[in-house]
């Protein structure tokens, strides 16, 4: 479970759409209170920030536009409330770069 923190353009299609299937999984336990990964380190810190979580998908659903996929599953704009700027980090940016290239999927990040 993990939001990167890093410009959606340099991910690739599968980062892209892991970020977004993830940061939905997210944004389900903050909203509705779902128990699923409740109290994990990504999880955590979003609360209280479902303002920088909502523009964390707007910046994903451009990047997605941009490439002509199709989204299909937009955030109730009502719930963006809290804090609008994440600045609580789980690993650095420079960190964040290094893990996506040990994945299997390797992005030209």
């Amino acid at each position: 479970m993990r939001i990167w923190d890093i410009n959606p353009q340099r991910l690739c299609r599968n980062h892209l759409l892991g970020d977004h299937r993830e940061l939905h999984a997210i944004w389900s336990v903050l909203v509705n209170g779902k128990q699923g990964y409740a109290r994990h380190p990504e999880t955590l810190r979003w609360k209280g920030k479902l303002k920088a979580l909502y523009g964390r998908h707007e910046l994903l659903v451009t990047e997605m536009s941009g490439r002509s996929y199709r989204h299909r599953s937009p955030l109730a704009k009502q719930q963006g409330t809290g804090m609008a700027r994440q600045r609580a980090l789980v690993d650095t940016p420079g960190e964040q770069v290094r893990i996506l290239r040990s994945k299997r999927y390797q992005c030209d990040v």
